[in-house]
């Protein structure tokens, strides 16, 4: 082998010169020693029979012992197989170069496009944005969904979580949200779903279109760690671009899957469990990543919507709880809804944002609290009007919202291909509620 490329290889690797042993292995953290580490160092592990190698993070020192999660699976290595340290460290390639393509938390091509070449490194984990250099949020952003657009308007800069059950409908409105939002950089992280479900995304909900984004992929067999970092990863991805002064689309599925994995890690570090056995360290994650969103003066913006899976469609998850406190609203899809036949299924009443009056047109906030009285008198008066029971001429108000009650669901329901305009949206909803100038 020529010495050049021999240089080459070895240069590669980013080895260090020292280097420990591992001393103990199991399904979850490998434990080594003779290695000066700090907490979330990253070292190479190198089988000494077969020279295979995994990555992986220093999560716990003691002593002269220190535990290493893995980024990948431990089988095939041993006692006495070598650690060095990885002077990369939680670094990943970012640039433009990463439009349009499908890649893994460390920005390793899994759309078989060829390689990706980027020079500027991004450390994976970063601090969020200083309180005091945010800047306002007071503009709207559209994501061409007359539901949102219209009752639940978003803001630049806006951070908002999708809370919604298995098999209610996230996916479909994911793809909505990107195909019919505004921003002109688009980051969609897909964290701990099935694998089968990322080309099902890719073709189904975006039409095979990655124009201007960037996918970012950490499945279900991946390893805990992989889940975890895929997060902050595909977060740094969008930081690169708001830093050019770009706006940023950030969609994340799930936050539910993001905090499973960390429980993972937590348990097998011997954290103590809690509710539904999330460590502590689960719940002190997620403002750690959900920050990391918002508008930044002098700089763009990341607009983020983050997917929650409510397990039995329970609102008190610790998780979905957590979460709400964290962000600037939230759009709860409603499987009523669904079983009724409106797609998406936004439960208006429940979900809220927490920005829109500051962004809206004062007609607009007026049909809007308006449309809201009036799907509050009709779910109030269900059965009385499916029985017949209500004479008409006792209530004007609930008379009037009857008579509205075919406009408001059409209002509600927009078909999954369909990319509604804002200002049509809005103008739709006044007329819809009679809102005078």
């Amino acid at each position: 082998m020529p010495l050049s490329s021999l240089k080459d290889r070895i240069s590669s690797k980013n080895y260090s010169v020292a280097f420990g042993e591992v001393v103990k292995i199991n399904a979850t953290v490998v434990t080594a020693r003779g290695l000066k580490v700090s907490i979330s160092d990253m070292v190479k592990i190198i089988s000494n029979e077969t020279a295979q190698e995994t990555l992986g993070m220093v999560t716990e020192i003691d002593g002269e012992t220190f535990f290493i999660t893995p980024f990948s699976f431990v089988e095939g290595f041993c006692s006495g197989d070598r650690v060095f340290l990885d002077s990369t460290g939680m670094n990943i390639p970012v640039g433009e170069s990463l439009l349009g393509r499908v890649v893994d938390p460390f920005m390793r091509p899994i759309d078989g496009k060829g390689s990706i070449n980027s020079s500027k490194l991004s450390p994976i984990i970063k601090a969020p944005i200083a309180a005091m250099k945010r800047g306002m949020i007071d503009e709207v952003f559209s994501v061409g969904v007359k539901s949102i657009d219209g009752l639940l308007t978003c803001g630049k800069g806006q951070k908002l979580g999708i809370f919604a059950g298995s098999g209610v409908g996230k996916s479909t409105l994911m793809g909505m949200i990107v195909r019919g939002s505004v921003a002109p950089i688009k980051v969609v992280a897909l964290i701990g779903e099935r694998g089968r479900e990322v080309p099902e995304f890719i073709e189904k909900n975006l039409g095979g279109n990655l124009e201007n984004t960037v996918i970012i992929v950490a499945t279900s067999d991946d390893s805990p760690l992989m889940r975890k970092y895929g997060a902050f990863a595909a977060m740094s991805v969008a930081e690169y671009f708001k830093d050019q002064g770009l706006d940023v689309l950030f969609i994340m599925d799930s936050i539910t899957r993001f905090a499973m994995a960390q429980r993972e890690i937590g348990l097998a570090l011997g954290e103590p469990p809690t509710s539904k056995g999330y460590p502590p360290s689960s719940l002190t994650l997620l403002p750690q990543l959900m920050e990391r969103a918002g508008k930044e003066e002098g700089k763009g913006s990341i607009t983020a919507f983050f997917t929650v899976l409510i397990e039995g469609d329970d609102m008190s998850d610790p998780i979905a709880d957590q979460s709400r406190s964290i962000l600037d609203g939230h759009i709860v899809l409603s499987r009523e809804l669904t079983d009724f036949g409106i797609y998406p299924p936004v439960h208006v009443l429940n979900s809220a944002s927490r920005v829109m009056n500051d962004i809206i047109s004062e007609e607009h906030f007026k049909a809007v609290l308006k449309f809201r009285r009036f799907y509050t008198l009709l779910k109030e008066n269900e059965v009385l009007i499916r029985i017949g029971a209500y004479t008409k001429g006792s209530d004007s108000e609930l008379d009037e919202a009857i008579s509205k009650k075919d406009d408001m669901q059409n209002f509600l329901s927009q078909n999954s291909t369909y990319k509604s305009d804002y200002q049509e949206s809005i103008d739709e909803l006044i007329k819809l509620m009679d809102i005078s100038s």
